[in-house]
């Protein structure tokens, strides 16, 4: 057999396959194709508004800016301080981590560290529409959960027209 009715023969067997799978299980084929779709082609770039629950302070809200290329996250978070004792008002972070389809893992790191913050774990999973990040965070000997909610898209054009207007280094 030469190379080209071998190569011929190959792909007459995967189209076959593939139509038997669809006939004999079309609703699981829709539905795995639908949520490999989604969760692809929406990524996770924009405006986020999030809360954590941490145990003895109760609900702290944050607002996150994630950059999405190819899988990997970077970003930035704002959140109020929520100890009493702490000099600052407001904490920065950097955010680094990865998605796969609907699962997201990110380590929060704030700037400056101290104040009994330096470094988060955060692992999650999207909503099929990928609008919310639901999950735990985690330090040693602790953790708790968060929700992170995508913001309007008018909030994000705002975002993106700041970022446009910002001197680059």
């Amino acid at each position: 057999m030469n190379e080209i009715a071998y190569k011929a023969q190959n792909c007459c067997k995967r189209v076959t396959a593939a139509i038997r799978l669809e006939v004999e299980q079309p609703d699981a084929i829709r539905r795995a194709s639908f949520q490999e779709a989604t969760a692809m082609s929406e990524d996770l770039s924009g405006v986020w508004d999030g809360t954590y629950i941490q145990p003895g302070t109760g609900m702290v809200t944050f607002t996150a800016t994630l950059i999405e290329t190819g899988g990997a996250l970077l970003g930035e978070v704002t959140e109020p301080c929520s100890n009493p004792r702490c000099p600052l008002r407001t904490h920065n972070a950097s955010i680094t981590g990865h998605r796969s389809g609907t699962v997201v893992s990110f380590v929060k790191r704030y700037d400056p560290p101290g104040y009994g913050f330096d470094t988060v774990h955060y692992d999650g999973v999207t909503n099929a529409e990928a609008t919310e990040i639901d999950g735990r965070w985690r330090l040693p000997g602790t953790s708790g959960s968060f929700l992170m909610i995508r913001a309007s898209k008018s909030a994000q054009a705002i975002t993106t027209e700041q970022r446009a207007k910002a001197p680059t280094r």
